[in-house]
C-alpha cells in the first residue's frame, strides 16, 4: 500500500478518506490537535507551523518514518514551501506544480497577468491606482493573496470604489465583475503537465468561497477549456479552474487554485478517480488522459458533520454509545 502524507489536513476529511478507500495508507499532519482530518487517517502527526524553520524537517521525518511515497498539500499555506523543498522530502513525490506556479497563482493580480500573457481570457484587472475612466461597473475590490472569499467588496460606482479601497486592510486589486454564469472545472494533470481529466460543475450555492451545492455537467467546451488552461499554466496534480461563461460566449478565468478544490466530493462522485491517478503517479506510472470520462448530472449538497473526542492523555474519537 502506498503511504500518503497530507499536510495542513484541517477539515479535509473528504480527501483523506477518499485516498484511504483508493488503497492508500493515510498520514494526516496539522498544527492543530483538533483538526478533524487527523482522526480519519490511519496515522496522525502534529507538526510546527508552516512558517517555522523546522516545518520541512518535521515532514521529512514523517516521510522517513512511514515510508511515504506521496505528499499532498491540502491548502495554499505550504504548497510553495513543499514544492521548493522536494529534494528534502524525497523519495516521496510532492503533488504540486513548480514553486513559481504556486507563487503566481497565489497572487491573484500576478495570476491575471500570467493568464493574459498566455492567451487565457481573464476579466480586466488593475492595481488600485491604475483603474481607467472607462472601467465597467460594477467593479470588485479583491484581496491579492487570500482564500475563502474574504476581503472582496462590490463597488457600483466611483464613490463606492474609493470607499472600499480606503476601507480594505489588505493588499488589493480591482477587477471587472463578470456578468455570466460561474463554473468550476476540477482538473488533474500528470508530472509532464498533461491534463488527464477535467470535470466541470455548476456553482448552485457557495458559502465562504466554498461550493456547498453544485452539479457535474456534460459540457465539451468547458472540458476543453479546463484542460487548455491547466496545460498552459503547467499544473501538476490537481487544480480547480474558476471561470464564467459571458453573454458573448467568452470564458474568462478568474482564479486557478493548484490543489484539490473545496468541491472535491462532487468530481469524486462523478467518477474522477483522482486519488487513484495520484497514487499511480507516485508509483511511477504514466496514466493516459481520459478527458470527458465522468458522469454528468451528479448533484452535491453538503452538510455539517462533527467529531467528538475524549481526552485520556491522548485524544481519540468517541461515539455516543461509548460514553
Amino acid at each position: 500500500m502506498t503511504a500518503v502524507l497530507f499536510t495542513c489536513a484541517g477539515q479535509r476529511v473528504d480527501i483523506v478518506t477518499a485516498f484511504g478507500r483508493a488503497g492508500a495508507t493515510t498520514i494526516a499532519s496539522d498544527v492543530d490537535r483538533l483538526a478533524p482530518a487527523l482522526y480519519h487517517a490511519d496515522r496522525k502527526a502534529l507538526v510546527p507551523r508552516v512558517d517555522d524553520p523546522g516545518y520541512v524537517a518535521a515532514l521529512a521525518a514523517l516521510v522517513a518514518e512511514h515510508d511515504v511515497r506521496l505528499v499532498v498539500p491540502l491548502t495554499d499555506l505550504d504548497q510553495e514551501i513543499l514544492s521548493e523543498h522536494r529534494s528534502e522530502l524525497a523519495p516521496a513525490l510532492v503533488l504540486a506544480p513548480a514553486p513559481e506556479i504556486c507563487r503566481t497563482m497565489g497572487d491573484k493580480y500576478l495570476a491575471h497577468a500570467f493568464f493574459v500573457e498566455r492567451g487565457i481570457d481573464s476579466p480586466r484587472t488593475w492595481l488600485p491606482g491604475d483603474v481607467p475612466a472607462d472601467a465597467r461597473y460594477p467593479l470588485l475590490v479583491k484581496v491579492r493573496e487570500g482564500f475563502g472569499s474574504r476581503h472582496i467588496y462590490r463597488a457600483d460606482d466611483e464613490e463606492q470604489l474609493a470607499f472600499f479601497l480606503r476601507y480594505t486592510t489588505v493588499d488589493s486589486m480591482v477587477q471587472e465583475l463578470c456578468l455570466g454564469e460561474e463554473f468550476s472545472i476540477d482538473v488533474f494533470c500528470d508530472l509532464d503537465g498533461r491534463c488527464l481529466n477535467a470535470i466541470p460543475r455548476t456553482m448552485i450555492q457557495s458559502k465562504g468561497g466554498e461550493s456547498i451545492k453544485g452539479m457535474s455537467i456534460r459540457d465539451a467546451e468547458l472540458v476543453e477549456h479546463g484542460a487548455r488552461v491547466a496545460e498552459a499554466i503547467g499544473i501538476v496534480g490537481p487544480a480547480n479552474v474558476q471561470c464564467f461563461r459571458e453573454p458573448d460566449g467568452a470564458l474568462p478565468v478568474t482564479d486557478v487554485n493548484p490543489r484539490f478544490g473545496g468541491g472535491f466530493p462532487l468530481p469524486l462522485a462523478a467518477g474522477s478517480r483522482y486519488p487513484e491517478l495520484a497514487l499511480a503517479l507516485a508509483r511511477g506510472e504514466r496514466p493516459e488522459p481520459r478527458l470527458g470520462d465522468y458522469r454528468a448530472g451528479v448533484v452535491m449538497t453538503r452538510f455539517f458533520s462533527d467529531l467528538c473526542l475524549v481526552g485520556d492523555g491522548v485524544l481519540r474519537p468517541v461515539e455516543a454509545k461509548d460514553a
